[in-house]
């Protein structure tokens, strides 16, 4: 790992490191990272590369299907063949800073694959105070197609797999000996809130909790896809029944806010804070 990365801090506590170029071997799809995210009281929110997935790394942005090529990680999901060993991986490269603040930065990155640029992506996180013990961080990316072609965004799902429609913002949470509480605003449980949508989500650990939300009207359309008895972990769905394109010179746009909290919150605590938080 190089030393270009930067810490976000809030009230002057550090709370998330991101991590620009990590030296990770291909099969990985490398690309920037937060890691660690921690809640104000300094518990580690985030799970960098663990056994049971090593190409979870932090909080960031992931694709498993860019036009055939991997920026996910890991195996790639093949129709009528499953989880296949390919040399299909992609990789985010970090090509610089336009802001870096103690509380925020906008990045610029190149998505590249198979020796050609496919996707430019602009990335601007901010890490806002909410209260004495909590804070959120908001995360938006936008992608740009720079090919002359008309690009396609698919999941193992568009691939033959239902269930998996991972793919976009992902946040891979701390795993502890109990699964986490899922909840939204009317749902509770992995199974019930997994697939669905929902202008925010809730994932409750022994002494945290992550509130998710979608902060535009793109986002709170993709459904969300999660995970809390097998691993713990939260991201959002570009490609949940098909495939999506997007034209040569087209960005997609797409913003999550997340509150990172001491505690185990309630309903109405998790809506408040989130509501604050998409407000600031």
């Amino acid at each position: 790992m190089t030393d270009d990365s930067t810490v976000l801090r809030v009230a002057g506590r550090p709370v998330g490191r991101y991590v620009t170029r990590p030296e990770l071997p291909a099969r990985l799809s490398p690309r920037p990272y937060l890691h660690p995210v921690t809640t104000l009281a300094g518990t580690a929110v985030t799970e960098l590369g663990p056994a049971d997935h090593a190409h979870h790394l932090g909080v960031g942005v992931a694709v498993p299907d860019v036009e055939g090529h991997n920026f996910w990680g890991g195996r790639t999901f093949v129709r009528d063949r499953g989880p296949t060993e390919l040399d299909n991986h992609g990789a985010q490269r970090h090509a610089g800073f336009r802001l870096r603040d103690p509380d925020g930065f906008v990045a610029e990155l190149r998505w590249v694959a198979a020796g050609a640029e496919l996707l430019r992506e602009r990335r601007t996180v901010a890490a806002t105070e909410l209260t004495g013990t909590a804070w959120a961080l908001d995360l938006t990316f936008s992608l740009t197609n720079v090919t002359g072609t008309t690009l396609t965004i698919g999941s193992p799902a568009t691939n033959g797999r239902p269930g998996a429609a991972y793919g976009g913002f992902f946040w891979r949470a701390r795993k502890e000996a109990e699964a986490p509480r899922v909840f939204t605003a009317d749902a509770e449980g992995e199974a019930r809130v997994h697939g669905g949508r929902a202008d925010w989500l809730a994932l409750a650990g022994s002494t945290w909790t992550l509130v998710f939300a979608g902060a535009t009207d793109a986002t709170r359309r993709d459904p969300w896809f999660v995970r809390a008895t097998e691993y713990p972990g939260v991201g959002s769905s570009l490609a949940h029944h098909e495939r999506l394109p997007v034209a040569p010179g087209d960005t997609l746009v797409r913003r999550v806010v997340t509150v990172v909290a001491d505690g185990r919150l309630d309903r109405e605590t998790a809506a408040a804070l989130v509501r604050r938080a998409v407000s600031a």
